[in-house]
């Protein structure tokens, strides 16, 4: 199957590109704005599918918006009717042809000559009439308000907001590809098809700066806002994206004695934090309980004796554990408990507690084992 995609150096056509990768059975031909147009229509004479990604958003005249919008899709269609094929059309339009304006007009105008295509030839035509799209790749003050304050973000320039309250309709880049590649597997469907994208996030400019603010200081406080899932997923991947490649890293501040090394790494909202802790030779740490907080230890280096004891009882329980096999021992809340490395060498713990770490009440009392 041969696909063609118009604007394919663009923000969508980058995306559209890689997920078109992991399409098996396809060829993909690209046609971009430093390509000549005299080559468009054998481009579109070999294509079984076309993406029309190809338009303009912020011209320095108002006629390039419809040289660009209005007339490539024209020739876009001119070059599919010379085939003499029946050849699916796919176009990334915008909400902005509900308004009144040249870049609306012009996107408005590019349907129309796809509608008309598709009355005419018996062909399908997608529409997706696209909101703010997100996602990386996208170009700062170009694309989107995300795309401009993400790059600002990272790179320590201000952020503008003149209302908070402002709100904003926002497809997040992966979502747009995936139903875009979709259509591929389509068969005999003919006319027009207004596609829609989902899920759409409604978002204030306030939520949106509010969470660029606590990705930014997470490399401080060390905690991490809730990004596993819907719009803070994926706005944390954009803004990540943006990062310059001399701040992929950040170094952590930790505690240092003649014992060893600890180091407080990732904290979370509600689900607790993680630490790492090295530990010399011979070396006991802990003797204290807890009440009501828990923790879990992985030696993840070295070899040591984890001990318990109920704090009303006599009877101590032994865990030797190393690096050679993965096991995690928990600490019980009641349980007064320590760890000895036991080994030769430099012992390496990761620890888990349910709660980050309050030195005013940490909730660790001292009694030995």
């Amino acid at each position: 199957m041969q696909v063609l995609v118009t604007g394919s150096n663009g923000f969508i056509g980058k995306n559209l590109l890689e997920r078109l990768s992991r399409v098996e059975g396809i060829e993909v031909d690209t046609f971009d704005k430093d390509d000549s147009v005299d080559t468009l229509a054998s481009k579109v004479a070999k294509a079984d599918f076309i993406f029309h990604l190809a338009g303009v958003n912020r011209p320095e005249n108002p006629e390039e918006f419809y040289e660009g919008n209005r007339d490539l899709t024209q020739k876009l269609v001119e070059a599919a009717k010379q085939s003499g094929r029946k050849i699916p059309i796919l176009m990334s339009s915008s909400t902005q042809v509900e308004r009144d304006n040249d870049y609306g007009k012009s996107k408005l105008g590019g349907e129309a000559a796809l509608e008309a295509y598709a009355k005419e030839s018996g062909s399908t035509v997608y529409i997706y009439r696209l909101p703010n799209v997100f996602g990386k790749w996208s170009r700062p003050n170009y694309n989107t308000v995300i795309a401009t304050w993400c790059h600002n973000s990272t790179h320590d320039l201000p952020i503008q907001i003149n209302d908070e309250s402002v709100e904003l309709d926002l497809v997040y880049i992966d979502d747009v590809v995936e139903h875009f590649v979709r259509h591929l597997d389509e068969n005999g469907k003919e006319g027009v098809v207004y596609g829609e994208v989902s899920p759409v996030y409604r978002k204030t400019l306030g939520e949106i700066h509010n969470l660029l603010v606590s990705f930014k200081e997470s490399r401080k406080s060390l905690i991490v806002p809730r990004v596993g899932r819907g719009f803070e997923r994926a706005l944390y991947a954009t803004y990540l994206s943006f990062l310059p490649t001399d701040r992929f890293s950040y170094e952590l501040k930790g505690y240092e004695d003649e014992r060893g090394t600890f180091y407080e790494f990732v904290k979370t909202l509600d689900s607790g934090q993680f630490s790492i802790s090295t530990t010399a030779p011979g070396i006991t740490r802990g003797n204290h309980y807890h009440n009501s907080k828990n923790e879990k230890f992985l030696v993840i280096k070295g070899e040591a004796s984890i001990k318990h004891r109920q704090i009303h009882g006599d009877d101590v329980v032994e865990y030797k554990v190393s690096d050679k096999k993965m096991e995690v021992v928990e600490m019980i809340p009641g349980y007064t408990h320590d760890i000895t490395n036991t080994g030769d060498s430099e012992m390496v713990l990761l620890l888990w507690a349910n709660e980050a770490l309050d030195r005013d009440n940490p909730d660790t009392y001292f009694l030995k084992v």
